[in-house]
């Protein structure tokens, strides 16, 4: 897929989420009014992307920023605490509120509309979140596990509407409570319901695995999630960090099920936003890690291809958004095959981990 094609599509992708989310809002005024305007700041970011196309340089439309390596919760699988990003205490050296300001001021300029905020657990760093809300023209979903929504976040997020609450869960309470520790899921619906109350949009991030496919993506299930008051559900598939846990990874068949409930899913319930996570990469040419649809910055200011994919060989620290864009690394993943050439799906560049590792190798012997 040449990079205008790239470009199109990614838009094209934009249009449907903001479309969804005005749809999902429509009874909500205080959210369609901000919604509204949002999509204006939405069209006049795509057409700096266009621009930026046009001059042969690409700008994905989302960029992933882990705003902290410490969370409060010890989830089964937790990827980021299997490569060690994540912990129960923040590190030191971790990028500051400033610097995040700074990330997301470059990130508008350059016209990326979407910043989504995770961790670790993103709202033990109050002090980026408030600076991310001052970014209006950014919108950013907020990935958090739900336990620390105090009345404080509550006002935040009811005053500044770029920031969505997504509430990470696994489906029923014996599977969310078995994953996340015991008491999790009641504290989720307590805080759907103050969201609720609040009149608040929300949404919820699911890990797929084989074992609960087949429950969250049923008509019972996303029903009760409606009745909660949420208004998008992202699927993320699970990515096996643990070897042990290779099994309940889905595989293609499972895949192609999901693709089927979630698109039956879209017809029956317009008023909820559906997105899946890689999704189906055959349409977007392949892998949209590194740049080609969205990177990942880390704690510490590393610009690592993707989340799953934690390697670097630039820091925001030292480098600006646009220069990290066109790192050493990123060139030669795009450049190369591993994003864009056939593999067994799920995340390709977590299966190629000891590739990328050579890629990271190769990009500091040219430095």
């Amino acid at each position: 897929m040449q990079s205008f094609q790239l470009e199109e599509y990614l838009s094209r992708g934009t249009d449907r989420i903001i479309k969804g989310i005005l749809k999902a809002s429509l009874s909500n005024p205080g959210e369609s009014a901000f919604m509204m305007q949002y999509s204006k700041a939405a069209k006049e970011a795509r057409e700096l992307r266009r621009e930026a196309e046009a001059r042969g340089e690409h700008i994905p439309p989302f960029l992933i920023a882990s705003i902290t390596s410490q969370c409060n919760l010890h989830c089964k699988g937790c990827y980021a605490r299997a490569n060690e990003s994540c912990g129960e205490f923040e590190r030191n050296g971790q990028l500051d509120k400033e610097q995040w300001g700074d990330i997301f001021s470059q990130a508008e300029e350059l016209g990326i509309g979407f910043i989504l905020l995770a961790g670790g657990e993103p709202l033990v760093r109050r002090d980026v979140v408030e600076t991310a809300a001052r970014h209006k023209r950014i919108l950013f979903p907020v990935f958090t596990n739900g336990t620390l929504m105090d009345q404080d976040y509550v006002k935040l997020f009811s005053g500044h509407r770029n920031l969505i609450p997504v509430f990470s869960m696994e489906g029923n309470q014996q599977r969310t409570d078995d994953r996340r520790g015991a008491g999790v899921y009641h504290t989720l619906l307590g805080t759907m319901e103050c969201m609720r109350e609040k009149g608040i949009l929300f949404g919820t991030s699911i890990t797929v695995t084989k074992e609960n496919l087949d429950e969250v993506t049923s008509d019972e299930f996303t029903c009760r999630l409606a009745g909660a008051g949420c208004k998008a559900v992202v699927y993320v598939e699970y990515v096996p960090a643990d070897p042990k846990t290779q099994g309940l990874a889905p595989d293609e068949e499972d895949r192609i099920r999901m693709e089927q409930r979630l698109m039956k899913l879209r017809e029956k319930k317009q008023a909820m936003l559906y997105i899946s996570f890689p999704g189906d990469e055959k349409a977007s040419g392949g892998c949209l890690a590194a740049g080609r649809g969205f990177f990942h910055i880390n704690a510490d200011g590393g610009a690592e291809p993707c989340p799953f994919s934690p390697f670097s060989d630039t820091s925001l620290k030292e480098t600006r958004l646009r220069e990290a864009l066109k790192s050493r690394l990123f060139v030669k993943l795009r450049d190369g095959e591993l994003l864009t050439g056939e593999h067994s799906g799920g995340c390709v560049l977590f299966g190629q981990e000891k590739a990328v590792r050579a890629l990271v190798s190769e990009s500091e012997r040219d430095a």
